[in-house]
């Protein structure tokens, strides 16, 4: 066997071949492995599954080492500058990029499922004034579920499609809501004559005007924003989309438990501590003395380095050309000049281009969604709608694969064993 690993176990002297595929070894191969034949085989032990694969995906290829990101194939770069985010929601979702026929019944789809049932405006209503936006969104997508029952029949393909097209559809709704919600206004229904990301902004700013005309650079801005988030590979809240959903739950929910994982602030709220590190920097002049501080180890440079890119993001090279349509709009924002000066001095630096330390897709979103004037608990709000078709495209990828099971890591136990139980009359004499 040519492609294979072979383990000797220095515990008994056995030797063992194991079929090495797509480089990688099955962790169940390693379960031969034992010392006898009554005890347990070796298992791996991975927190965090930080060398481990749990499934086979053709939605999005990532090579961290060149700064590469691709949606099925297609670089993140000619999307960005090519295409529309639902374009790319069709794409991930299909496998391929639409003819005009498939792109013009897509949008249409989408457009006309952009309302939802009254009743979730009251439910939305019944949260408090100063609820978090990311909550409400979790809350009422989850809650989705019990206004489309069928959607529980995953096997059947057309139900699949109609249940994805809702949420892509209604996902702006809710997200524009629970903003609303917070500032006590009006909610606003969506605009069917406007596109994607208008009818959102509309949703989101519009007053008392018969129709909310964004500015189109404002639009394509954000649009560009939602391509880049639309997926990628195998996250912590992607990864919660396919635990949850292996156990064969309605979409909903299974997106429902993405969102939760993107409210943590390791992974949808990064961008919110860089705008936190750019303010405490204050100016220019003080850059020397952080850089020294994150040296030290008493500051935290926030927006650099990724857990798989070891290059500069793809994704934030993007997004910091399109700071600049965003800005001749609604004005440069003065932290814009400390982080560029930042990134800068950290790409020149020694220290950090060793550690490739590269600025990431949260170093200048922050900076954009701030600019739009949107307060900070409403990055990850932004950040999920424009992850949800890819959480949708991983979901219908884990329905159709014969190797997935139900979600059930391994575990370490640490604790005591045998214990005798002590009645209460002598524990509490």
């Amino acid at each position: 066997m040519t492609d294979s690993l072979t383990v000797r176990d220095n515990r008994t002297g056995a030797e063992y071949d194991i079929p090495i595929t797509d480089g990688t070894i099955r962790a169940a191969d390693l379960g031969q492995i034992k010392t006898a034949d009554d005890q347990p085989g070796l298992a791996t032990y991975d927190p965090g599954f930080v060398n481990t694969a749990s499934c086979r995906s053709s939605v999005t290829y990532i090579d961290g080492e060149k700064g590469i990101l691709e949606y099925r194939g297609y670089p993140i770069e000619q999307l960005a500058e090519n295409s529309t985010f639902l374009e790319v929601a069709y794409l991930l979702i299909y496998g391929e990029l639409p003819s005009k026929e498939q792109y013009d019944k897509w949008v249409h789809e989408i457009t006309y499922h952009t309302y939802v049932h009254e009743n979730v405006k009251s439910f939305m209503q019944g949260f408090r004034y100063d609820a978090h936006p990311m909550g409400m969104l979790m809350a009422s997508t989850g809650a989705l579920s019990t206004f489309y029952p069928e959607a529980s029949n995953i096997a059947d393909p057309d139900n699949r499609h109609i249940q994805i097209v809702r949420m892509i559809a209604k996902m702006p709704t809710l997200g524009a809501w629970a903003f609303r919600h917070a500032q006590g206004k009006p909610y606003i229904y969506p605009d069917n004559e406007l596109n994607y990301t208008e009818n959102f902004l509309s949703m989101l700013f519009k007053m008392s005007e018969h129709r909310y005309e964004a500015d189109p650079r404002l639009a394509r801005a954000l649009d560009v924003l939602f391509i880049l988030h639309a997926d990628h590979e195998q996250n912590c809240s992607t990864n919660a989309v396919r635990s949850v959903g292996s156990s064969q739950v309605d979409p909903y929910s299974a997106v429902g438990a993405g969102i939760g994982a993107l409210f943590g602030p390791l992974h949808g709220g990064a961008n919110e501590a860089v705008l936190r590190m750019l303010r405490r920097i204050g100016s220019k002049d003080n850059i020397p003395d952080f850089i020294a501080g994150v040296k030290d180890g008493n500051e935290r440079l926030m927006g650099f380095g990724h857990r798989v890119y070891k290059n500069y993001d793809p994704r934030a090279k993007i997004i910091k050309k399109a700071c600049d349509d965003v800005f001749e709009v609604t004005g440069v924002n003065p932290l814009l000049e400390i982080a560029q000066e930042l990134e800068k001095i950290a790409l020149e630096d020694e220290y950090f281009v060793k550690r490739k330390l590269y600025p990431n897709v949260d170093f200048y979103s922050g900076l954009i969604y701030e600019a739009f004037q949107f307060p900070p608990e409403m990055f990850t709000v932004l950040f999920a709608i424009g992850r949800t078709p890819g959480w949708l495209a991983q979901w219908q990828e884990l329905i159709g694969d014969k190797d997935q099971k139900i979600a059930r890591p391994k575990q370490i136990y640490t604790g005591d064993r045998g214990l005798t139980f002590t009645p209460r009359e002598e524990r509490w004499a």
